[in-house]
């Protein structure tokens, strides 16, 4: 299948409902909750959550969110019910008429915006109320707009719009943008091909002749990081056998899985990982059986006794949210997350 073909349908790939694959591990399970239960304890009174210096409000709200659907509490029902409505609440209070759920004035604000498509749109596939469900479609209407607007004549994404950044664009925002758009799409949101046309030609020209993807069309190497958030978004689509995802999966596992356990070794080893856990869960129980095990104890060796995680310079608030979801990756409840 042509890559072309491969990333229009992963806008439209179905998935069938929850994974088959419980949660193996129940001290995996406790560590997650506790994890959400900081988390909760974090979340400031508005709804949001933030990062070191009280930034990323937008993209750490969206996060935190997300990370709590996937221990299977929604909206309107379950453990973090309040904290989760609450969140919403707060993004859609963040929506601009542009269509942009952030703020201008943010820092990286297109990484909000991404994270922010994906969990309101998670929600909006739950959501029973009719009010809101509008609301969540018309923010979400909009959102996607603002995505194709914000999106560089190269096809990717920068920290800022197009316009708002002189067109620079660069791998890790952009694989954010495709995913949003991807999990719109699933819930029922429209979402024009053109803007996943140019964002396929985009992540090809950024792949470098040893799989890897570069940090950006005008080079900068191939990363680690954000080829297994580029295989990731290819995997949403069920093509795992396509040769160009393929040539990506070589190339995460010879600089990924070997050093899995070494965070020097290339730098964001959990947004690596909060990554490359969705490919090996796609993989099957085999894969995965052998990963999640390996990725499970290093996680739950780094927590701290309070729940959360201090190892990024983001902040607590980033590094809990990505390793509770990856601790609770296989109990499929999200369908961005399922096989």
């Amino acid at each position: 299948m042509d890559f072309r073909m491969v990333m229009a349908a992963l806008l439209g790939f179905a998935f069938a409902g929850p994974a088959s694959a419980a949660m193996k591990d129940p001290k995996a399970k406790v560590a997650a909750i506790k994890a959400l239960d900081w988390l909760g304890a974090e979340q400031h009174r508005q709804g949001y959550w933030e990062a070191n210096g009280q930034q990323y409000r937008v993209a750490m709200t969206a996060l935190a969110g997300n990370a709590m659907l996937c221990e299977g509490s929604t909206a309107t029902r379950g453990r973090f019910s309040k904290k989760i409505a609450l969140a919403v609440d707060y993004l859609l209070e963040c929506a601009q008429p542009n269509g942009l759920i952030g703020f201008k004035n943010d820092y990286h604000y297109t990484y909000g915006h991404g994270f922010s498509m994906l969990f309101l749109s998670q929600v909006f596939g739950e959501e029973e109320d009719a009010r809101r469900r509008e609301k969540l479609k018309e923010v979400l209407t909009k959102a996607v707009q603002f995505c194709g607007e914000a999106q560089t004549p190269d096809g990717g994404w920068g920290y800022v719009s197009a316009k708002d950044g002189n067109n620079f664009d660069e791998g890790s925002t952009c694989v954010t943008q495709v995913q949003g758009l991807r999990a719109c799409r699933n819930a029922g949101i429209p979402v024009p091909k053109e803007i996943i046309d140019r964002a396929v030609e985009y992540i090809k020209k950024c792949t470098a002749t040893d799989g890897g993807v570069q940090y950006s069309i005008r080079g900068g190497g191939s990363r680690p990081p954000i080829t297994a958030a580029a295989i990731a978004c290819l995997f949403n689509s069920g093509e795992y056998e396509d040769e160009f995802a393929q040539k990506l999966l070589k190339y995460c596992e010879k600089n990924i899985k070997d050093n899995r356990n070494n965070q020097q070794f290339f730098g964001h080893w959990h947004y690596t990982h909060f990554y490359y856990s969705q490919v090996m869960y796609r993989l099957g129980d085999d894969q995965w059986g052998k990963y999640a095990p390996e990725i499970f104890r290093e996680i739950m060796r780094q927590q701290s006794a309070n729940g959360s995680w201090k190892e990024s310079h983001v902040g607590p608030v980033y590094v809990t949210a990505i390793n509770a979801t990856i601790l609770l990756m296989d109990n499929g409840f999200l369908p961005i997350y399922q096989r």
